[in-house]
């Protein structure tokens, strides 16, 4: 039996001065970045150009015009049409955590001057699956445009429809592209951005049929991952399957826009479309 205490290994203590949730590790480059550099680049990596995800009201704040949002459709909350077990206390408690009231928000604002209505989905409420709430939230925003004479402006983070309410979840489809339509037939535009990921019903829908798709860098769009894709296939996928880079090569997406620059992006398409 040694005779000598064996020296710590350096860093194996943890500090109890040391504050947690100031440090976030890139997923792109892995560099530790600090929370208060990481806001100021707008939850963007400064190393690599990593796009962290953003909360529905973070991304408003970004886009509006200064105190110019209002929410719409405020309070909207999921019911359970098929007695899925366990959904209202998952629905509640994601409600209690995340301060919303489900996976999307929606308000009037201006852009630039520019008159507009939003929906901003979160990816922290249930994945951003589109339930009924969801899908109703978005087709009033819609039908607000219309009657206001707003431009439309979706920003997408989900993974798809919300299996817990079955047919009804897979009726927003339809409904949001049908509200979508008529916009389309009053001379209004949608812009359609798409953030990391957007996936499954909500690709099959309203997030891919914008005048102008937008997507942010290196978001996985697609209706099944990748995963799913190569075991349905059996072949061997692409390098950069379903990236926002993937698309934009195939014609899916219209343009890759930097989060830095999207306001600025959006304000000249809106000046560019808007009926005068």
């Amino acid at each position: 039996m040694g005779i000598f205490s064996k020296p710590r290994l350096r860093g194996t203590e943890k500090r109890e001065d040391m504050p947690e949730g100031h440090w976030h590790k890139c997923p792109g480059c892995e560099a530790m970045i600090h929370h208060l550099e990481l806001e100021q680049n707008l939850k963007c990596c400064h190393h690599c150009g990593h796009h962290f995800l953003i909360g529905a009201r973070e991304r408003i704040a970004m886009l509006a015009d200064p105190d110019s949002f209002e929410e719409t459709d405020a309070g909207l909350t999921s019911g359970n049409p098929l007695g899925f077990q366990g959904y209202l206390e998952k629905t509640s408690s994601l409600r209690e955590a995340t301060g919303l009231d489900d996976a999307v928000v929606c308000g009037r604002m201006t852009m630039g001057g520019h008159p507009t209505m939003i929906a901003v989905m979160d990816f922290k409420f249930f994945a951003g699956s589109m339930g009924s709430v969801v899908g109703e939230k978005i087709a009033r925003a819609v039908e607000r445009a219309i009657d206001e004479r707003r431009g439309m402006i979706i920003v997408s983070a989900s993974s798809g429809a919300r299996m817990q309410e079955g047919m009804l979840s897979l009726m927003q489809l339809a409904k949001t592209c049908g509200a979508l339509a008529r916009l389309a037939a009053a001379g209004l535009p949608y812009i359609s951005l798409m953030t990391h990921p957007t996936t499954g019903g909500v690709t099959a829908s309203f997030a891919t049929i914008g005048d102008i798709n937008l997507a942010e860098p290196g978001s996985m769009i697609g209706f099944a991952g990748p995963r799913v894709v190569k075991e349905t296939t059996h072949q061997n996928l692409p390098p950069g399957f379903q990236t926002a880079e993937f698309m934009l090569e195939h014609g899916l997406v219209d343009a890759i826009v930097p989060r830095a620059q999207s306001r600025d992006r959006m304000i000249d398409l809106l000046g560019f479309m808007m009926p005068l």
